[in-house]
C-alpha cells in the first residue's frame, strides 16, 4: 500500500481544479464528523465503529504487522479504524485520477483537526461528478442544512454533474431484540454491533432533493464457490435495457461486503427512478427481508434528471468504492465509467 511516488501532505487547503472539456473533477465528500466517530465510548456496545485494537483481535493476524499494530505507527483506538478506510480509498483515488488528469480529493464534514466544512461551493464548484458517502452514525446527529441542500440543488442544475450519494446500511432498526440478532447472525460480521445505524446526513440531504431511496438493513451478498479459486460475491442482477448512459458497461459484479444496504425505492413513479442493478443475498441464514420472500437487494439506483435538476444522481454503497475487501477488473471498469460520466 505504501508506493506513493510523492510526499504525502496535511493540512494543506484545497486547490481548485480548472474545467477542461472531457476530463471531468471527481470529489469525495464524507459526511461525518471525524471526532463524533472517533470519540465514541469504546464501552458502548452499539452505533461506533470498532477500535484498530478489536479489528486486530477480528482478523489475526492480518493486522499484526508493525505497519497496524505498532501504537508509535498507527493508532490502535476508533481512530484507527477510520483510518483503514483512508488507506482503501486510495486505489478508487489513483484509477479515477489517471482516468481524468485530475487529482481526487477527499473533503470531511468536520475532519481529524476538528475543521468543519459544510458541503458549499468550496465543495461544489470545481467538482463535476460528486460522491458523498453516508458513514455518519445516527447518533452523531449529522443533518443536512437548508443551504447545504441549495447547494447540492444549484450544482445538480448545471449540465453534466452527476451526484453518487451512498448512505452506509442500517443494521438493527427494530426494537426486538430477537430480529436484532437474526440480522447479527445473518451477516456474519463479529465487528458490527447489533444496532449500526448509518447515513443521517444523506438521507435528510435526499429528502431535501426529494430523492425517493432509503437505506434499509445490512444484508450479505450471495457468493460463488469454487474448487480452484477463492470465493467470490455473485454476478448483479443488471437491467441492461434500463441502462441508457451505460454506467454498467462491461460490469459484473461489484465487490464483497458482509452487510450492504438495500436502497428501498419509495416512490410509485416508475418514470423517476430506475433500479439499475440488483444483488443476490446470501440466503444460509435467515433475515427479516429474505423471510418476507426477497432474495435480491437494490444495488445500484439511478434517478435521472428531471425539471430543473439537469445532474443525475446515482445511489451505490461507499464500499464499491473501497478495496477493504478487495477489487477486481470489473469493480475498476465502474469506476472508469464513473470518471468519463458515462
Amino acid at each position: 500500500m505504501n508506493d506513493a511516488k510523492t510526499a504525502r501532505t496535511y493540512n494543506q487547503n484545497h486547490v481548485p481544479r480548472k474545467y477542461s472539456s472531457g476530463r471531468r473533477r471527481v470529489s469525495v465528500y464524507i459526511a461525518w464528523s471525524y471526532p463524533a466517530e472517533a470519540n465514541r465510548d469504546p464501552t458502548e456496545l452499539d452505533n461506533r465503529f470498532s477500535t484498530m485494537t478489536e479489528v486486530r483481535r477480528v482478523f489475526w493476524p492480518a493486522y499484526e504487522a508493525p505497519q497496524w499494530a505498532d501504537p508509535r505507527r498507527f493508532q490502535q483506538g476508533i481512530a484507527g479504524s477510520l483510518e483503514l478506510f483512508f488507506w482503501a480509498w486510495v486505489k478508487f483515488q489513483q484509477v479515477v485520477g489517471e482516468a481524468t488528469g485530475h487529482v481526487v480529493p477527499v473533503f470531511q464534514r468536520v475532519d481529524q483537526a476538528g475543521f468543519s466544512l459544510p458541503l458549499d461551493e468550496r465543495v461544489l464548484s470545481d467538482t463535476d461528478t460528486l460522491l458523498l458517502f453516508g458513514l455518519d452514525h445516527l447518533v452523531t446527529e449529522q443533518v443536512a442544512t437548508p443551504e447545504e441542500i441549495e447547494s447540492v440543488r444549484a450544482f445538480l442544475e448545471r449540465e453534466g454533474t452527476c451526484l453518487i450519494i451512498g448512505p452506509h446500511h442500517d443494521v438493527g432498526r427494530s426494537e426486538s431484540s430477537t430480529e436484532r440478532d437474526m440480522e447479527y447472525h445473518h451477516h456474519g460480521d463479529a465487528l458490527v454491533p447489533r444496532q449500526q445505524r448509518f447515513g443521517g446526513y444523506t438521507r435528510s440531504l435526499m429528502n431535501g432533493l426529494g430523492i425517493p431511496i432509503d437505506n434499509r438493513w445490512g444484508l450479505r451478498p450471495a457468493v460463488l464457490h469454487g474448487p480452484s479459486k477463492p470465493d467470490r460475491i455473485a454476478p448483479l442482477t443488471v437491467m441492461r435495457d434500463l441502462d441508457t448512459r451505460g454506467w454498467l458497461t462491461g460490469v459484473t459484479n461489484f465487490n464483497f461486503h458482509m452487510h450492504l444496504p438495500h436502497y428501498a425505492v419509495t416512490s410509485e413513479d416508475g418514470r423517476a427512478v430506475h433500479v439499475l442493478a440488483k444483488q443476490p443475498i446470501d440466503s444460509s441464514k435467515p433475515h427479516p427481508f429474505t423471510n418476507a420472500g426477497n432474495t435480491e437487494l437494490n444495488a445500484l439506483v439511478w434517478v435521472p434528471p428531471s425539471g430543473e435538476r439537469a445532474g443525475d444522481v446515482l445511489v451505490v454503497d461507499s464500499t464499491v468504492f473501497s478495496t477493504l475487501f478487495g477489487s477486481d477488473e470489473s469493480l475498476e471498469r465502474f469506476w472508469k465509467n464513473i470518471a468519463r460520466g458515462k
